[in-house]
């Protein structure tokens, strides 16, 4: 990966009494998805709203394709940015080709693309239909084909997937994957994490403004010590009978293991004559997200 996109240094940001993000640092490479996770109120839209210059930071310095978004200069890289919020919203009035034409000119892109992205979400079917009349899932999808206007070198999505069945997700993901592909820039929040973790370089976890975790998975499954489920078929019983396997036992078929021993541990198994399959799973992001939450209300707790 190369030059930065977003630079984030010591940001803080407050609302009154509110301490909305606190001492906030991160760097988002050219081409990098970032999945951003958080309980509602943790920080996660401040500071999307912070990368996009709608609002300032009270501390710390913000850097967007190489300048400050609150500056006049930066105009010049919004055309770059593409944005979902959490909550869309359109005129209701206009019909889905109508608004999506209206951010086209606003972003001064090849009206060509608004069929384009409109086919690609699934709505030419209704683009001549105002918007008032679309379900939940069609506005989700209209305000995806308004984000991906003019193939942006970044992308912030906030709850992107809300509302969209199995196959408008799958696609979605498939979409972002190829923007990835072409160097884009990805922030991604989302509170359904099953699906995410595919489709994501690093992960940051934020709670109470602060940022809690941040890296691969495989480095904060590495920093939560998180055990590695090893699943077998085929040795039924045994296993809880097996003195060296008897410590990782959880079920008649299950096993609990240190990510150190689990090479060991699938040694030991293959030389059992009767087993059939072994999967192992490494800990979810859901299990990783749930560690460091707990981990960092554990420790306001004890201050």
């Amino acid at each position: 990966m190369s030059d930065n996109i977003i630079v984030l240094e010591q940001v803080d940001k407050h609302y009154q009494q509110v301490n909305a993000l606190q001492n906030v640092s991160l760097k988002l490479a050219e081409g990098e998805v970032l999945g951003l996770f958080g309980h509602n109120g943790a920080g996660k839209t401040t500071m999307m709203k912070l990368i996009l210059g709608i609002i300032k930071a009270d501390a710390g310095n913000v850097s967007v394709f190489g300048c400050n978004p609150q500056h006049k200069q930066a105009w010049h890289g919004r055309k770059k940015i593409g944005y979902l919020p959490e909550n869309v919203s359109f005129y209701d009035q206009l019909t889905g080709l109508e608004v999506l034409t209206y951010f086209a000119r606003l972003k001064s892109v090849n009206k060509k693309q608004v069929a384009q992205l409109l086919e690609k979400v699934g709505l030419t079917f209704a683009q001549d239909r105002p918007v008032k009349t679309y379900s939940k899932g069609m506005r989700q999808r209209l305000g995806l084909a308004q984000a991906f206007l003019g193939d942006p070198k970044l992308l912030l999505l906030d709850e992107p997937t809300v509302g969209l069945d199995p196959i408008a997700t799958k696609s979605f993901y498939h979409s972002v994957d190829q923007l990835k592909g072409n160097g884009t820039s990805v922030i991604l929040c989302s509170h359904i994490l099953p699906g995410v973790e595919q489709h994501i370089d690093r992960a940051m976890i934020l709670s109470g403004g602060k940022s809690v975790a941040i890296g691969t998975l495989s480095t904060l499954r590495h920093l939560a010590q998180l055990p590695v489920a090893i699943k077998t078929r085929g040795i039924n019983g045994a296993l809880r009978d097996n003195k060296m396997l008897a410590d990782f036992w959880v079920s008649h078929n299950s096993l609990q293991v240190p990510e150190s021993e689990k090479i060991n541990v699938i040694r030991q198994l293959m030389a059992f004559d009767n087993i059939t399959d072994i999967q192992v799973e490494p800990a979810s992001l859901y299990q990783i997200y749930q560690h460091f939450l707990n981990d960092n209300n554990a420790t306001a707790e004890r201050e």
